[in-house]
């Protein structure tokens, strides 16, 4: 079965779950979310498939998070807008198999996903 990982190559965790995948002969399909970054819809989609609320996804380290969000308190609908306006501030990686999802941190999630 095919994989999909939302991929940033700049980040040692992303390419930890890629690599994994690569060693075990999978079928990947490499989103790099900050060149594609995934619409308000696919964002909903991913998020029923890892079974977590919007704010579960968003990177609460991030520059930008700490500088504009910290002090929001938003509904699900507002963070997934913020997240598709801001890909920057989306958790990663996420790898999808079939219609399961999990954030690849650490990657043993990826490797009980399999």
């Amino acid at each position: 079965m095919k994989y999909i990982i939302y991929h940033n190559p700049r980040c040692s965790k992303s390419r930890e779950s890629l690599c994994y995948l690569q060693e075990q002969g999978a079928e990947i399909e490499i989103k790099e979310y900050l060149k594609d970054s995934p619409d308000e819809k696919e964002l909903k989609e991913l998020l029923k498939m890892l079974k977590i609320p919007a704010i579960d996804l968003i990177r609460k380290g991030e520059k930008l998070f700490k500088e504009k969000f910290a002090d929001k308190k938003y509904s699900d609908e507002q963070w997934i807008k913020v997240m598709a306006e801001n890909p920057i501030l989306i958790e990663r990686p996420i790898v999808i198999k079939g219609n399961q999802a999990v954030i690849g941190r650490p990657v043993q999630k990826v490797v009980d996903l399999g």
